[in-house]
């Protein structure tokens, strides 16, 4: 099946050929005339599936030609209403007047939200509908005047949404197409009652289309409060990893993860690869490593500001930077083609996680290679996980210098530039009666100050009994036991 057996108009044909597309996805195939006949729809589906352009492409079709018949799911269908009669096969567009949107796309990352922006810019070159994206981290003002000269599509993320309709720029009361996208993420995040606070402004009387990768109890109910006799659309069973990516597992000792994931990208054959972390620590530190080794890189996380996020973003896709690394806070937001290389530096500690990440690439039909680096401790439990959720054991590569190797010596003996200036610190405390001779190893001398890796403030900490607990810290979750790097070390917020 081609695009031209869909039903849409010749100007998203062309956009789309523009775009170098010739065929649907699955997804396409069977949302996009559903959605033009007026179904609401329930749609799982994996990321990478092509399903932004499943509900992108009806919506311009239904926004440009000015509504259609009355809704099949039993609501009034008011873009007649709001635009006139329905008219011919791609006409030229009918005189908007109104400010208020008639469509609004709820999405859970900024990410998510600027690239479908750009998919609606892209399919609707032709077709003269004007669309904004709004979301936090930014300034408001470019996105309030975008609203007060009149848009039809708004595609935001819930928080700054919410802000902007407090303050009475934006007003839903003429939505007549409304898309959660990626449901499961915006619940996962902590977004469910900034969605019901945003689904009671929105007219009962509406075409509501809800996607999600994976549908937990959760999610399928708030899908049956929000839907109205739903189609559904699932073009392949859910908790499954795209077909077209080919996974492989590495076992490696945490310490040597940095070392193995050089060698890995020694390979020629990765010309650019997204790499996953478990923290934005994690993910900071990985940057380091790799610049250390010669390797560009550049890390995307909730700590980074929009502008960084986006330049980061930008590097990549247009192969300034070779290496992007990522927290899973971004994992659905980052859509780039031909992306052939996507590695766990941390397996996941949610099985879905996994999945969400490798659909980063093999998008849309293309091959890729998603590469797990799994240590010898707790990440074996995780990998169990995945294992049983997507039914199949990941290949294990046995052919790399650090299968079996043991642990590297510890970081401290990394640290020499730190232990040059310990005497100095040192002489201080000798002065009141601290033994001059025995070097660090009696009480607080020199080795022992240096693994705390905080200077004076770590030692006063060692001398109150608190820098003995190296054990316990560095099992938890940003444990203060060895000082101001401990807390470091032992990982940060995702």
């Amino acid at each position: 099946m081609t695009f031209d057996q869909l039903g849409l108009i010749q100007p998203l044909l062309d956009a789309l050929r523009h775009e170098g597309y010739t065929k649907p996805t699955p997804i396409q195939e069977q949302a996009i005339p559903l959605l033009l006949q007026g179904h609401d729809i329930l749609g799982c589906a994996q990321t990478g599936t092509g399903k932004t352009a499943a509900f992108a492409l009806p919506i311009l079709q239904l926004l440009h030609s000015g509504g259609g018949p009355v809704a099949a799911n039993g609501s009034t269908n008011k873009l007649k209403e709001w635009f006139g009669p329905k008219a011919a096969p791609a006409p030229a567009p009918a005189k908007r007047t109104a400010k208020q949107p008639l469509c609004l796309i709820l999405t859970p990352t900024r990410e998510l939200a600027i690239q479908i922006g750009e998919s609606f810019a892209a399919y609707g070159r032709n077709l003269g509908i004007r669309h904004t994206v709004i979301f936090g981290g930014v300034g408001q003002k470019p996105q309030t005047d975008a609203l007060q000269r009149g848009v039809e599509v708004v595609v935001a993320t819930p928080g700054r949404l919410l802000d902007l309709m407090g303050q009475g720029y934006v007003h839903l009361e003429k939505i007549e197409v409304f898309v959660l996208d990626e449901a499961d993420r915006m619940l996962d995040m902590g977004f469910i009652h900034d969605v019901k606070r945003v689904i009671q402004k929105l007219p009962a009387q509406r075409q509501t289309l809800f996607f999600s990768a994976t549908m937990p109890p959760d999610v399928s109910r708030l899908a049956n409060t929000i839907l109205t006799n739903p189609r559904r659309v699932e073009v392949t069973p859910q908790s499954t990893t795209a077909e077209k990516v080919q996974q492989q597992l590495y076992h490696v000792d945490k310490g040597h993860k940095r070392a193995l994931l050089v060698h890995v990208l020694e390979d020629a054959a990765v010309k650019s690869a997204l790499v996953f972390t478990r923290t934005k620590h994690g993910a900071n530190k990985v940057v380091k490593d790799l610049e250390k080794s010669g390797i560009s890189a550049e890390a995307i996380h909730g700590n980074k500001s929009q502008t960084a996020r986006q330049k980061a973003l930008s590097n990549f896709k247009t192969g300034m930077t070779r290496v992007l690394v990522a927290t899973d806070i971004a994992a659905r937001g980052i859509d780039i083609d031909d992306l052939g290389h996507v590695i766990n530096y941390e397996i996941p500690n949610i099985p879905e996680t996994y999945i969400h990440r490798i659909g980063r690439t093999g998008r849309a039909g293309a091959s890729g290679l998603a590469i797990s680096f799994c240590d010898n401790g707790e990440e074996r439990d995780f990998l169990r996980d995945i294992q049983k959720l997507i039914g199949k054991q990941i290949p294990v590569m046995h052919d790399h210098p650090f299968e079996g190797a043991p642990p590297p010596p510890r970081e401290v003996d990394e640290r020499g530039p730190r232990n040059h200036q310990r005497p100095r610190q040192q002489s201080s405390h000798r002065s009141n009666g601290s033994p001059s001779h025995g070097g660090g190893r009696s009480g607080s001398g020199q080795g022992s100050s240096s693994r705390s890796g905080g200077g004076s403030n770590s030692q006063s900490q060692r001398s109150s009994g608190q820098g003995g607990g190296r054990g316990p810290s560095r099992g938890g979750r940003g444990g203060q036991g060895r000082g101001s790097g401990g807390g470091q070390r032992s990982g940060g917020s995702h």
